[in-house]
Formats: C-alpha cells, structure tokens, sequence
C-alpha cells in the first residue's frame, strides 16, 4: 500500500540516539513490530523519549497514523507488564540494577510512598508527565500493587498520549514536531492539573 510520505528532512528527530532509532525504522520492511520493541524498550531500559521517533513517523506514514499508536501502546504496556513483574519478583536484583542504571533512586522512593496514598491515579500521572515511567511500573511491582489496576491507569496514561500525538500530527502537520518538543512538559503537567482537579471533585462528592 502506498504511503504518504513527507521529505525526511522535515521530520528527522533532532536527537542523535534517535534519530538512530528513527532511520532504523525507516528502513525496515517490519516497521510496526519495530516499532512496537522501541516502545518496549523506551518503557522499561532506554531513556530515549519515544515521541523523538513517533512523531516524525506519524507525520511520514499518515495512512497509517492511528495504527502506529496503537502499536506503540501495546508495545509500551508490554514493557509495563515486564517491568511490573521485574519488581515485584526481582526487586533486589534487576529491579535494584534498573534503578540504579537510570538513576531514579530518590523519584523511586518518592514514588513508592505516592503511591500508597493516591495508587490508580498515581500511575496514571506518571503515564502522562515528564516522571519515567520505569519509576512506576517497578514501584508497582514492588508495593505488590493491583496489577489490573495498574494495567488499567497505564492503557489509559499512555493511550493519551500517543493518540494525542496522532491527532497532534494531523491537525499541525509538520510543525507538530516542533510544537511538541516546545510544549510536552506544559502538557503534561496540565493534564496533571486537569487530573487533580477531577480526583478533588471525586473526593468531595
């Protein structure tokens, strides 16, 4: 099938690691299960931003653009099964190594304790800020969270965002990448700031 493709030049990721990814997927022939271990990876051990590569490729393969984030979210709460069962069985191992080689000791234990008091909306938060989200699928795993409730917050989190992207890429074309890089931490903590308000609201009723 043909593809709507804009010129590259326009939609290379300005980050060198990811502009390697990127140009790997543009040459695939299995571009979509590419994709979707990028998005595994990028969730559990590379701390390589997935929208860097999503968003030029959204904007390459339009035809395609929903199914793209579709697969990016399937690939994302892959990782987050696996990372999620990293800390709830290796813990002391993997999970302590993971940590460590991200360098999220101090957002861990933060996040540990958030969690124990917010739980569902704790990992939803996470899904949609500049927070890693490695730093939720282990704590999860390791306070012995709800796994399906933790599913549940993560589909959602990131299902936000990645079909946000989509519809980010359509509307501004190739402009998209540009806006984004200015205006994801602002997004993301005002969809925080929305988040807040309606778990206040929730509280109150």
């Amino acid at each position: 099938m043909a593809n709507e493709h804009m010129p590259e030049q326009q939609v290379k990721p300005n980050d060198k690691k990811a502009n390697k990814w990127f140009q790997k997927l543009v040459d695939s022939p299995h571009a979509l299960i590419l994709l979707f271990f990028f998005s595994a990876l990028e969730a559990t051990i590379i701390p390589i931003p997935l929208e860097l590569i999503l968003v030029p490729y959204m904007l390459m393969e339009r035809k395609r653009i929903w199914l793209i984030a579709s697969v990016a979210l399937a690939g994302c709460l892959t990782g987050a099964t696996v990372g999620y069962f990293v800390g709830q069985v290796f813990m002391d191992t993997a999970g302590a190594w993971a940590i460590s080689y991200l360098g999220l000791e101090s957002s861990f234990e933060q996040f540990k304790n958030t969690l124990d008091s917010q739980g569902f909306w704790a990992v939803f938060l996470v899904g949609v800020t500049p927070v890693p989200f490695q730093t939720a699928m282990l704590a999860a795993g390791a306070v012995d969270y709800s796994f399906v409730m933790f599913m549940i917050a993560s589909g959602l989190s990131r299902g936000i965002r990645y079909y946000g992207l989509a519809v980010l890429a359509l509307w501004l074309g190739p402009y998209a990448q540009e806006w984004w890089q200015k205006h994801a931490v602002k997004l993301g903590w005002g969809v925080v700031l929305i988040a807040a308000m309606v778990i206040i609201g929730v509280q109150l009723v």
